[in-house]
C-alpha cells in the first residue's frame, strides 16, 4: 500500500485530498498542528469507511515540530511514496508593496516558503526508498510572475505582496528541486488548486473543494511516465492545464 504525508490536512483542501488518495488505496498520514482537530478529521474519514489513516503533528513552521514528525513516521513505515506540502497562509490582506510590514513577508514564508523546503528536506530520505517517489507543492495561480505582468490577465490586480512572494519563490523552488532529482524515479510538480471557496479566502472563490483536491491528487498519482518540473493550473490556462512561470 502506497504511503502520503499530508501537510495541513485537517481542512479544507488538505482533507479532501487526504480523502480522494485513501478512496484510490493509499495509506494517509494526515499532517496537522493540533492533534485534537486532527484526530476529529481521521474519525471522520474513518465514519466513511475509509479506514487507513492517522493523524501525525507537524508544524511546518517549527524544525523541531517537522524534525519529530520525521522521527514518529519512520518508526511506523520504511518509506513515503508521496509528499504533498499544503500547509500555507496567506497573511493580513491587502498586502501593499511598499506598505505592508515585513514581518508579515517574513510570517507567510515562513510557512509557504520555508516550511516546505524544511519537510522536503527531512522526509526526503523515506520519499527516496520509495520506487516511484511524488513531491506536489500546493502554490497558487497568483505564483505566476508572467501573468502578473500580464494586463490583460483576470487576477492582474490580484497582487498580495507577501503570499505572491511567498508562492513565486515555492515556484522557483520547486524547479530546482525537480532538476536535482531529474536523474532518478521522483516526479516533482506544483500544482494550483484554483480560486476555491474555502475559509483561505472568505469562502469567495467560485471553485469546489473536490475539484481543486483533484488537481492535487491528479500530480501525487502520476505514473512513471509522467511528467516533473511543471506548474499546474486550469485555472490560470484552461486549455492545457500548465500555467507559465
Amino acid at each position: 500500500m502506497k504511503t502520503v504525508l499530508i501537510t495541513g490536512a485537517n481542512k479544507s483542501i488538505g482533507f479532501e485530498t487526504a480523502r480522494q488518495l485513501l478512496q484510490q488505496g493509499y495509506y494517509v498520514y494526515l499532517g496537522c498542528r493540533d492533534l485534537q482537530k486532527g484526530q476529529q478529521a481521521v474519525d471522520q474519514l474513518k465514519s466513511e469507511g475509509l479506514q487507513h489513516i492517522e493523524p501525525i503533528i507537524i508544524d511546518v513552521d517549527a524544525l523541531d515540530s517537522i524534525q519529530e514528525a520525521r522521527k514518529i513516521l519512520g518508526t511506523k513505515t520504511k518509506s513515503l511514496d508521496v509528499l504533498i506540502n499544503n500547509a500555507g497562509i496567506s497573511g493580513s490582506f491587502p498586502q501593499t508593496s511598499l506598505d505592508t510590514d515585513p514581518k508579515v513577508f517574513r510570517q507567510v514564508f515562513e510557512t509557504n516558503f520555508f516550511g516546505a523546503i524544511n519537510t522536503t528536506q527531512a522526509f526526503i530520505d523515506l520519499l527516496r526508498q520509495s520506487p516511484e517517489p511524488r513531491i506536489v507543492n500546493v502554490t497558487s495561480g497568483l505564483g505566476s510572475l508572467t501573468l502578473h505582468n500580464d494586463p490583460t490577465w483576470k487576477y492582474y490586480h490580484v497582487k498580495g505582496a507577501a503570499y505572491t512572494s511567498s508562492k513565486a519563490a515555492l515556484n522557483a523552488y520547486t524547479i530546482v528541486l525537480a532538476y536535482d532529482l531529474r536523474d532518478t524515479a521522483f516526479k516533482v510538480n506544483v500544482v494550483d488548486p484554483g480560486y476555491t471557496a474555502t475559509d483561505f479566502n472568505h469562502h469567495s472563490g467560485p471553485g469546489t473543494v473536490p475539484d481543486a483536491a483533484a488537481r492535487v491528487v491528479k500530480a501525487a498519482t502520476f505514473g512513471p511516465d509522467g511528467p516533473t518540473g511543471q506548474f499546474f493550473s486550469d485555472d490560470n490556462s484552461p486549455e492545457t492545464g500548465i500555467s507559465p512561470w
